[in-house]
């Protein structure tokens, strides 16, 4: 569907009548919703091909049949538009990384295939690695988002890691904490260097590697 005046119009509907003479409910909000959700499904595809540099905002808005200014209507920037994009690239991955599972050895095998799957949708890597290093200007729009995802992500491989030492599976020495964030540091820097040079490092190999040396996964 072209967006046009009209169409942008079609977000603020409110009742029609029906048929019947009864008017017919019609949420401008549901609508509005929806139409959110679509932008930001063709906007992670769009980044994922392309990455955050090669995308446009007028290549996203071709995709679900609107204009740059019908976008804009949704989201103010394209900054805005890509930290809501990370924030449903993370809601697929919760599928992969169960962050709150009770057997820690299915987190951190989820970790791994997490960073085997990003292996898969370079555009998506790029896109996380461009925003989190621009994110560190407290007024850049992805700031808040990138606070709240490392102090979440911080704390639950914290409370996996910290299960692993009640199991007596988590090395000897090793603080939880330290080792949630050392797992964070590494999956980071692995994705900049996979980034560089993607024949260089595997990065799904080497997390699994680095895991196995702090926590004894096969009995985890």
């Amino acid at each position: 569907m072209s967006e046009t005046t009209a169409g942008e119009k079609a977000d603020e509907t409110t009742d029609q009548p029906a048929a019947t003479g009864r008017r017919k409910p019609r949420g401008s909000y549901a609508k509005t919703g929806m139409k959110r959700a679509a932008i930001l499904e063709a906007a992670l595809a769009v980044f994922a091909k392309g990455g955050y540099r090669a995308g446009s905002l007028r290549e996203v808005a071709a995709e679900v049949g609107m204009s740059e200014a019908g976008l804009l209507h949704h989201f103010p920037n394209k900054s805005a538009l890509l930290a809501e994009v990370l924030d449903l690239r993370d809601q697929k991955s919760i599928t992969m990384v169960p962050l709150d599972a009770e057997d820690p050895g299915e987190t951190l095998r989820g970790l791994v295939e997490l960073a085997r799957y990003n292996a898969s949708v370079p555009g998506v890597v790029d896109l996380y690695c461009t925003l989190s290093a621009e994110a560190t200007s407290p007024d850049h729009p992805a700031h808040g988002y990138f606070v709240r995802r490392y102090t979440d992500t911080i704390g639950r491989l914290t409370r996996s890691f910290t299960r692993c030492a009640e199991r007596g599976t988590l090395r000897p020495g090793i603080r939880p904490e330290s080792a949630a964030r050392a797992t964070v540091a590494l999956m980071d820097g692995l994705q900049v260097q996979w980034l560089l040079d993607r024949d260089s490092v595997d990065m799904a190999e080497e997390l699994d590697a680095y895991l196995r040396s702090i926590v004894d996964l096969d009995a985890t």
